[in-house]
């Protein structure tokens, strides 16, 4: 897309194509963007949501076979889900609780662990599992029956704001006039570049390997992460059915390394690594599913709302920021970005348009500091636990041990990571 341009806006129709008014369009057809049109429309406001994908049929996923894309689901994602109304309409035999959560450190020592447990907590349950493909089929249905929510499968190709809104020049021809434009279109965000908003990335210089596996010995509700020596972290998410969720974050190089093995090679490797803890814990694994990998980066947006002259445009998920899945964060991270939209839209004054700066800056304002907040810890955790040296090596691994004997930090890690919300 080109330069974003701030003038007049054009009153009578461009190339002869009527301009189309609405109050909110949203960009990008992930389960951010479909969330956030369904929030907007659900607060009486006449939303189009835009992605190129959205022609295509999401299905309901059946069967024993779980899909490739896993997400945790943090409690703040189950209350936006449910202030929804599509929690209780999932298909909660394809979810699997977390109550439990272990880390090991990479040294292989007994102390070297961090245990979070609901039960300590005393909250029902740390997480949810569950499959991307179910969320969005159920975003999906709900979007059908509701009237104030269109979706139309096509490309924002140049965006133009103004006093009043923005003008959205479709790759079919069209042209959206709306109040407010609401930017979920991924890491890559076109609608971000074109509108001016710069954002720093830094490569981790790793893949994230993710395939299901079914286990012998049950996961009892427990989600395991392993860092091993040299920086490579192995997370393994418990799913229904005694079938896990792994994500191996490694090299590139390692990445594709483990793309090529066979059933037996991937069980040896398995036992290789983490002292055979992997296979102690959880038994016998067998593919479900076929490996992929994916690069890891961080990403973060100078500001989440814009251009910086009259901003008409709002930055949500991972247009905004994107981190390292050690923390299974990213999402819920996301979602609370429409958490927070939707509260403060619902509580909009009556004298303010939907475009108001007051309205756009208190956005930006509640989100910053969590924002900010978890991709630090994200970071740096990460990089401390590929750090070589014996110092770095000690700290990362006593950290773990001192921080499990107390029930005051492992308590504010978990209020942390649950997210506040309110909708009241």
């Amino acid at each position: 897309m080109s330069e974003a341009r701030q003038n007049d806006l054009p009153q009578k129709p461009v190339n002869g194509s009527k301009i189309r008014p609405v109050d909110v369009v949203v960009v990008g057809g992930g389960i951010t963007g479909k969330a956030c049109a369904l929030g907007m429309a659900q607060l009486g406001l006449q939303t189009l949501e835009i992605a190129p994908d959205l022609g295509q049929i999401v299905s309901n996923p059946q069967g024993n076979q779980w899909g490739q894309r896993i997400y945790a689901f943090s409690p703040s994602t189950q209350k936006l889900l449910s202030h929804l109304q599509i929690w209780d309409a999932l298909d909660h035999n394809r979810m699997q609780t977390v109550r439990d959560m272990r880390i090991y450190g990479d040294r292989g020592e007994k102390n070297d662990h961090l245990h979070l447990s609901a039960f300590e907590a005393g909250i029902p349950q740390l997480a949810w599992i569950g499959e991307s493909d179910l969320i969005e089929h159920t975003l999906d249905q709900a979007a059908r029956f509701q009237n104030k929510l269109e979706r139309i499968d096509d490309v924002v190709e140049r965006i133009e704001v103004d006093t009043d809104g923005a003008l959205l020049h479709l790759k079919k021809g069209g042209i959206i006039r709306a109040q407010l434009v609401i930017a979920a279109d991924g890491a890559s965000s076109p609608i971000r570049s074109e509108i001016g908003i710069t954002a720093s990335e830094e490569s981790y210089s790793q893949s994230a390997v993710v395939a299901n596996w079914s286990c012998t010995y049950p996961h009892l509700e427990t989600a395991f992460q392993w860092f091993l020596p040299g920086g490579d972290i192995v997370a393994m998410l418990p799913l229904p059915n005694k079938q896990v969720s792994m994500v191996w974050s490694t090299s590139p190089e390692h990445g594709q390394e483990l793309l090529q093995l066979n059933s037996s090679e991937w069980l040896e490797r398995f036992s290789s690594i983490a002292n055979g803890a992997i296979t102690k814990q959880l038994g016998e694994l067998t593919l479900k599913s076929t490996p992929a990998a994916f690069p890891l980066r961080k990403i973060r947006a100078a500001r989440f709302i814009g251009p910086t002259v009259n901003p008409k445009v709002i930055l949500i998920g991972d247009a905004a920021h994107v981190m390292h899945p050690l923390a299974g964060q990213g999402l819920n991270l996301g979602l609370r970005d429409v958490a927070v939209l939707l509260n403060i839209f619902g509580k909009r004054e009556s004298f303010r348009s939907l475009s108001d700066l007051t309205l756009l800056r208190r956005y930006e304002r509640q989100r910053q500091g969590d924002t900010s907040a978890l991709l630090w810890v994200t970071d740096k955790l990460k990089k401390l636990f590929a750090g070589g040296s014996s110092t770095e090596k000690q700290l990362r691994n006593w950290g773990l041990g001192l921080v499990n004997k107390s029930h005051f930090i492992k308590q504010r890690l978990i209020e942390r990571a649950l997210g506040e919300i309110d909708f009241e």
